[in-house]
């Protein structure tokens, strides 16, 4: 299994417009992060979690030829605001893409992108199916993914589990129930927003209290903000298997799972 970061920042990105902050000037790659995503691909399948308003520019650059899913977490923009940009996967797959929310995301898919639900479409539109999901593991072919749900302040967020890794964003608690469903995992990734407390997400200091909990053999951050620091001076702070993601960062992921690199 391969996880590829697609976007590593807050709903904002990094650089935030008219910034001109530390980590918002910085030079260094690492620094720029566009919005939360991930890609995971198996020997049959390629899935990508979230599709912001960098969706585009995330499957170009990593140049993605096929989806065969779409797993949604939640229905805010910088999370689904992408999903326009399916259609290029149409025009070359001939086919639409499948994507798994929940019924109230879904709602909120049909309420961004009425125009592709139309009972008179017009040409060109994104095609999507939407296979509705619960807290129940489902089926991908012969790929289980198992929903995790997690609170994002008041809004119901779902993270995934594949096999032994776990990808949490936008997440400021998590139930007793859902902490069972991320016990021995390899890989662990989890939203570290910033230094400071933050009313709907983790802080630096509770993805890693939660890592040191869960105890997988390694933990990515994501979904960073330039409040987080620069990269390199966070860098310096962290635990010897807790890593901050970025964009671009690849891994490869098997039974003999030894938490090296590629990128």
């Amino acid at each position: 299994m391969k996880l590829t970061f697609l976007g590593t920042g807050t709903s904002q990105g990094v650089p935030v417009i008219a910034c001109d902050c530390q980590v918002c000037q910085s030079k260094d790659m690492h620094d720029k992060r566009l919005r939360s995503s991930v890609m995971i691909e198996t020997n049959e399948h390629c899935i990508v979690i979230d599709a912001g308003p960098d969706f585009r520019a995330q499957m170009l650059r990593a140049g993605v030829k096929r989806i065969d899913a779409l797993l949604v977490t939640h229905g805010h923009k910088d999370h689904i605001g992408g999903l326009d940009d399916i259609r290029g996967f149409n025009y070359v797959m001939k086919k639409p893409v499948d994507v798994y929310a929940t019924a109230t995301v879904s709602k909120d898919i049909h309420r961004d992108f009425y125009y592709a639900f139309a009972d008179e479409k017009y040409p060109g539109v994104p095609d999507m199916n939407i296979h509705f999901i619960e807290d129940e593991a489902f089926y991908i072919d012969q790929l289980k993914i198992q929903p995790i749900p997690v609170m994002h302040h008041r809004l119901p967020v779902m993270g995934y589990r594949i096999g032994s890794l776990a990808y949490i964003t936008d997440c400021s608690s998590i139930s007793p129930d859902s902490m069972k469903l991320l016990e021995n995992l390899d890989v662990l990734v989890i939203n570290a927003l910033r230094i400071k407390p933050h009313i709907s997400h983790f802080n630096l200091d509770q993805a890693l209290e939660l890592a040191e909990i869960l105890k997988p053999r390694k933990t990515y951050l994501t979904h960073i903000s330039h409040k987080l620091g620069l990269h390199e001076d966070v860098k310096k702070i962290l635990p010897h298997n807790v890593q901050q993601a970025y964009d671009g960062l690849v891994c490869s992921l098997n039974d003999d799972y030894s938490g090296e690199n590629v990128v």
